[in-house]
């Protein structure tokens, strides 16, 4: 199985999100109540990149007839060639976007967490999705209509804006991520991604990984054998492995090895 990821973005604040306390929803606004989140949701919603800056009342308008839907591991969110007719926020869990090439492969696409928006491009161009989804774990997740989506896009300008931002945005991602696997060795490319998890430039840092590693072998663009062995040419500049407990001891080596400085 051919294997390539792209369009990575906050790794470190998508694991602290995903692991942060559910709390109450004393002080939400009325629509949010009505979907069943809570305020960790309802801050994970404000996050995403296609509802920046917006109001309340933007909001509300928007998620008029949107609803939060759970996907158990394993199931089918929408399958490449679907009607684009929906799209996705991710508030708990992670889901796996790959494509099957006419060859029969199927490539790993990105891997969302929770606060990243999924389809909306798709739905945009009112098309057919592109790629196929897969809860890879259980989630859970806000569904926005694509007439929903449309017919907002038609009457606010803030959300236009934030559309054609989001989409360059994920864009310089995947133009990053392409230069990475043109460029970095393996062990190169799974620096970076511990750098980000560890989320400071100095000293030592422990992480829990966010997916298994055959997860993240694919969204690092290698095969499950090669993550092991670069794992352990890591431990050349600190790094140890339990599980999925990893200790960096020297978070500034580290960022050297992965040439963080040059990006």
């Amino acid at each position: 199985m051919s294997e390539i990821a792209a369009g990575s973005r906050g790794e470190r604040e998508l694991v602290a999100a995903a692991g942060s306390p559910v709390v109450g929803t004393e002080g939400l606004p009325e629509f949010a109540r009505r979907l069943g989140l809570d305020a960790r949701d309802f801050a994970l919603m404000r996050r995403v990149a296609l509802f920046h800056g917006l109001s309340e009342r933007q909001l509300e308008r928007l998620c008029a007839h949107a609803g939060v839907r759970r996907w158990p591991r394993g199931s089918l969110l929408f399958v490449q060639g679907d009607p684009a007719d929906r799209m996705f926020v991710v508030l708990e869990g992670w889901v796996r976007l790959a494509r099957t090439t006419q060859e029969g492969q199927e490539v790993t696409i990105h891997i969302f967490g929770p606060g990243e928006s999924i389809a909306e491009a798709a739905v945009f161009q009112m098309g057919h999705y592109p790629v196929t989804a897969t809860a890879v774990e259980d989630a859970r997740l806000l569904v926005v209509p694509a007439e929903s989506l449309l017919g907002r896009l038609r009457e606010d300008p803030d959300l236009c804006f934030n559309l054609v931002a989001s989409l360059a945005r994920r864009l310089h991602g995947f133009v990053q991520q392409i230069e990475q696997l043109s460029t970095r060795s393996t062990s190169e490319r799974l620096a970076l991604f511990l750098c980000r998890l560890c989320g400071v430039r100095a000293g030592s840092c422990t992480i829990r990984l966010p997916l298994d590693k055959t997860l993240i072998a694919a969204r690092l663009g290698m095969q499950p054998e090669t993550l092991s062995r670069s794992l352990a040419k890591l431990r050349e500049v600190g790094v140890e492995t339990r599980g999925a407990v990893v200790m960096v001891h020297d978070v500034a080596a580290l960022r050297r090895y992965a040439h963080m400085d040059e990006e």
